[in-house]
């Protein structure tokens, strides 16, 4: 087994956080400010461009070292050397992961005792020549026109981190435009395709065994819309995959040479930094994908080599288990204050929720404590006007972070200042909150109304501020989260990286759509039974 199985609860230091917790869960945040104010000092990590400051989270100290002490209780750093050394980690289904290794800068990186780092380069040099032909306009479609439009066709790990990259990279974006067709959903795919001029249109499909139904059902839909204009042969100028099953590929008719592969110890959704992040190498240029891989590969570096209580992956996955499974603390928001990073909060559901989303530790038994994060959220200032409120005064405690950037990218200080100030307000709000007293000193309010304008602030906040939104800091930012959730799994002694929950429901819909087609009904509940009859009639 190649990660210690131990039960976080039965070490020593979990039995220290609980009697701790039980005399720092009613201190506020605003006491422990004002009885240290050398706390922030303390309390943030400088990295790179990036400044995490986690000062205002409920926590001493004493806290901190509690919490390392028990990333140290469970092998933590073991644990990493492990993943980042390609042992067999997601011993479910017998393989290792190794996203990291998309990045790096090793020479030779062992799986099953072969160096994969001459295929990865080897990959990574038919991307930049492939994407090159298509941005300079050297390939071209089956009229001799240049390309204008790509189309993303994947689902989960082979659209979300895709999709993320490419609107968060939009300021550097060239003269292509990057479309995702991912739900089975035929109003999806038929909204695309009515923006796509086909002798213009690139269509890249994604799915490692080329037999997901959502990805394959689009992609034949999207060919026979393709072939109502052109004859079979050009497909071939106008389709690409990335896929492990070539036989496949190569009778749905996309080219040997249009082909990039995949590999086994690549998880879907860590997969954006391989040939998966195709088409975040068409919309924004090689050279920029290859930056994001970069700031990556920095990232994962302070992840091996830091010390825990400097170490920010490690520090916001403790806080997160802290709040998690102390406090009770079920969700976590995600706030970035860049309209750039609107799909991120998507992108962390499916990267956190389905990799930590588990119930049997490591030998195969039932936990007896929470494991994952209910992970959500918009960018500010939206977000403030749609759910704080909740956050400020509703009654249950939901740690934020918060992502803002020191310098905006179309140089619009007026705005930049006015966004930005909002970002600070909110995390002293969340702290200082507004008791009674300062209500009455502003508004003078009779005492019915004070009282709902009264809130407890003590809200905990991570704030993480980096330089300016680059392709390399992007690769960091995502780099940081990925390795939370590694460390998260790790202490929860859970496999992170499989997801057979996913699996049963597509089982019953193949089932059910077999029913569909044929009409002959099999046993179902009987709320199945009734809306499946209430369907086909």
């Amino acid at each position: 087994m190649a990660l210690n199985n131990t039960s976080p609860t039965t070490t020593v230091a979990w039995q220290k956080l609980e009697k701790h917790f039980t005399k720092l869960k009613e201190v506020s945040m605003q006491e422990l400010f004002a009885q240290d104010p050398s706390r922030t000092e303390k309390m943030h990590i400088s990295w790179n461009t990036f400044l995490l400051d986690f000062s205002k989270n409920r926590i001493t100290d004493q806290t901190v070292s509690l919490l390392m002490e028990l990333a140290q209780a469970l092998d933590l750093k073991e644990a990493i050397s492990k993943y980042f050394s390609g042992d067999i980690l997601n011993v479910t289904e017998n393989r290792a992961v190794l996203h990291t290794a998309l990045r790096s800068s090793e020479t030779n990186i062992l799986v099953d005792g072969n160096n994969v780092v001459p295929q990865i380069n080897a990959v990574k040099q038919k991307v930049r020549l492939f994407s090159e032909a298509i941005i300079s306009g050297s390939s071209r479609g089956y009229t001799g026109k240049a390309f204008t439009d790509v189309v993303n066709i994947g689902i989960g790990g082979s659209d979300l981190g895709p999709d993320m990259v490419v609107e968060a990279l939009q300021f550097y974006k060239n003269h292509l435009n990057v479309h995702f067709v991912s739900n089975i959903d035929g109003d999806h795919v038929n909204e695309v395709l009515k923006k796509l001029n086909p002798e213009t249109t690139l269509f890249v499909v994604v799915s490692k065994t080329f037999t997901t139904q959502e990805t394959i059902t689009n992609a034949t839909t999207i060919k026979k819309w393709f072939l109502q204009h052109t004859s079979e042969e050009n497909i071939a100028k106008h389709f690409a995959a990335v896929s492990t099953n070539s036989e496949k590929v190569t009778e749905f008719g996309i080219s040997a040479e249009n082909i990039f592969p995949m590999w086994d110890w690549v998880g879907g959704r860590f997969s954006l930094w391989s040939a998966v992040g195709l088409s975040i190498a068409l919309a924004v240029g090689f050279d920029a994908f290859e930056e994001l891989l970069q700031g990556a590969h920095e990232m994962d570096q302070h992840f091996q080599t830091e010390a825990f209580d400097k170490n920010i992956p490690v520090v916001l996955a403790m806080l997160s288990i802290w709040y998690n499974n102390f406090f009770e603390a079920e969700t976590e928001a995600v706030i970035p204050y860049s309209q750039y990073l609107k799909k991120l909060a998507p992108y962390l559901q499916q990267a956190i929720m389905e990799s930590n989303g588990k119930s049997t530790d490591r030998e195969g038994k039932p936990v007896n404590y929470q494991t994952g994060n209910v992970v959500w959220g918009e960018p500010g200032s939206n977000s403030q006007h749609a759910f704080f409120q909740l956050i400020h005064q509703g009654t249950k405690l939901i740690p934020c972070d918060f992502i803002g950037f020191k310098e905006s990218l179309h140089q619009n200080k007026e705005h930049h200042d006015k966004l930005m100030s909002n970002f600070f307000a909110q995390t002293e709000a969340l702290l200082l909150g507004k008791n009674q007293a300062k209500v009455i000193a502003e508004s003078g309010d009779n005492d019915f109304l004070t009282s709902f304008k009264v809130f407890s602030g003590n809200k905990p906040t991570n704030t993480l501020l980096i330089e300016k939104l680059t392709p390399k800091s992007l690769g960091s930012l995502i780099a940081m989260y990925e390795h939370k959730i590694f460390v998260q799994g790790v202490v929860w002694n859970i496999f992170s990286y499989d997801q057979f929950g996913v699996e049963y429901g597509k089982q019953l819909a193949n089932s059910i759509l077999e029913e569909m087609n044929t009409g002959q009904m099999k046993p179902h509940d009987s709320s199945t039974t009734f809306l499946l009859k209430h369907f086909l009639k």
